[in-house]
C-alpha cells in the first residue's frame, strides 16, 4: 500500500534502498556488473541531465562506466533498486567538465536547485539523495574520533576508521520551518512571514531554525518564533517534511498558532516581519501582490503558505 503523505520536492525517492544487502560486497558487486544497471553522475555537486519532453530527465550512465570513472569505492554509491534495476551514483570532481571528455554525448551537468522542478519528481529525489551522500563523504573523510583517514563501507553508506575502528554514518540536520498563524477577535486568521536583507527584494518567507540537542520539534518551533519575532506559541501542527541537500538538512514543516500579533524582528536573523490575510497570501503566491513575493514552489515554505492560504 502506498504511503499517504504530502511530497515536497526532493522527497519521494522511489528506490528500494535494500539497506539489508549493503553489507554484502559480493551482492553489491553482482548488481554493479549486471547488464542494465545504471548510475547517476554528480560533478562538483551538479547532476547530469538531458533534455526531455516538457523539461529534463536524469541522464543515466551504465553502471560499469560509472565504476571506471569512480576510480574505486570512495566515489561510488549503491542507491537501491528501481524494480529490479540496480541504481548507483558516482561522484566526479575537478575543474574539467566531464561532458567535454569521457561523458561526451551524455547530456549536461546542472545545478540541482535550478533544474529540480524540470525533472520528474522521482528523479529529483534520487539526485538529491546522491548529492547529499557525496556531500557527507566530502565533509567526513577523516575520523572525528582520532583524526585519521576513514574508509567507505556498506556500499558507501558507512565510513570506518581503520586506526581506531569507530564507525561513522551519514548525518541529517533537522530544521524546523514554521508559518506563524494568529487568530483575531473575530475569528479571522493571518499568517506572519519575515525577510532577511540578503534575500531578493520584497521576498518574505516562513521562519526557520535548527533543532538543538534536547529539544522536541514543538519546543524548537516555539523557541525560534520567540527569539526571531517575539511571538508566543500556543500549539503546533505538522504539515510535511522535505529533504534539503544543502548540504544535509531535513526541513520539518509546521503551522504554529501564536498568542498575539505583536511580532518584532530581532534584527539579527530577521530585518522585517509582515502579517498577511488569506487573500493577500493567495495574491502573493500568484505573483499579484505589489512589491511582495514568496519563495518558489521548490521550497517547503511555499507549500506551508499555500496549504494555509487555500484552507
Amino acid at each position: 500500500m502506498a504511503l499517504e503523505t504530502f511530497l515536497n520536492t526532493f522527497a519521494g525517492n522511489p528506490l528500494n534502498r535494500r539497506s539489508d544487502r549493503r553489507t554484502d560486497p559480493e551482492w553489491v558487486s553482482q548488481r554493479l556488473h549486471a547488464e542494465g544497471s545504471l548510475a547517476v553522475a554528480i560533478w562538483n555537486g551538479k547532476v547530469l541531465v538531458e533534455k526531455a519532453e516538457g523539461g529534463a530527465q536524469v541522464s543515466y550512465l551504465p553502471a560499469r562506466l560509472a565504476e571506471d570513472l569512480s576510480g574505486g569505492p570512495e566515489r561510488l554509491l549503491f542507491m537501491g533498486l528501481w524494480n529490479e534495476t540496480a541504481v548507483f551514483a558516482v561522484d566526479l570532481e575537478g575543474p574539467a567538465d566531464p561532458v567535454d571528455g569521457p561523458l561526451a554525448g551524455f547530456g549536461r551537468f546542472e545545478e540541482l536547485r535550478g533544474v529540480a522542478l524540470d525533472l520528474p519528481d522521482a528523479e529529483a529525489a534520487i539526485s538529491a539523495t546522491a548529492k547529499q551522500m557525496f556531500e557527507w563523504r566530502r565533509r567526513h573523510r577523516f575520523c572525528a574520533n582520532c583524526g585519521q583517514p576513514s574508509e567507505p563501507e556498506d556500499a558507501g553508506w558507512k565510513r570506518r576508521c581503520p586506526a581506531c575502528k569507530v564507525e561513522h554514518f551519514p548525518r541529517t540536520d533537522p530544521v524546523v520551518i514554521m508559518l506563524a498563524i494568529h487568530t483575531g477577535p473575530g475569528g479571522e486568521e493571518r499568517c506572519m512571514l519575515g525577510r532577511q536583507a540578503a534575500w531578493p527584494k520584497g521576498m518574505f518567507s516562513a521562519l526557520a531554525g535548527f533543532l538543538e540537542p534536547g529539544e522536541s520539534i514543538e519546543e524548537a518551533c516555539a523557541r525560534e518564533l520567540f527569539e526571531e519575532a517575539a511571538l508566543d506559541t500556543l500549539r503546533v501542527n505538522y504539515h510535511s517534511t522535505q529533504p534539503w541537500p544543502y548540504p544535509s538538512s531535513l526541513m520539518i514543516g509546521l503551522h504554529a498558532h501564536v498568542a498575539h500579533d505583536q511580532a518584532a524582528p530581532d534584527q539579527t536573523e530577521l530585518d522585517e516581519v509582515r502579517w498577511f490575510t488569506r487573500d493577500e497570501a493567495r495574491a502573493m503566491l500568484a505573483g499579484k501582490l505589489a512589491g511582495v513575493s514568496s519563495p518558489g514552489r521548490l521550497a517547503i515554505a511555499h507549500q506551508l503558505i499555500r496549504a494555509w492560504a487555500e484552507a
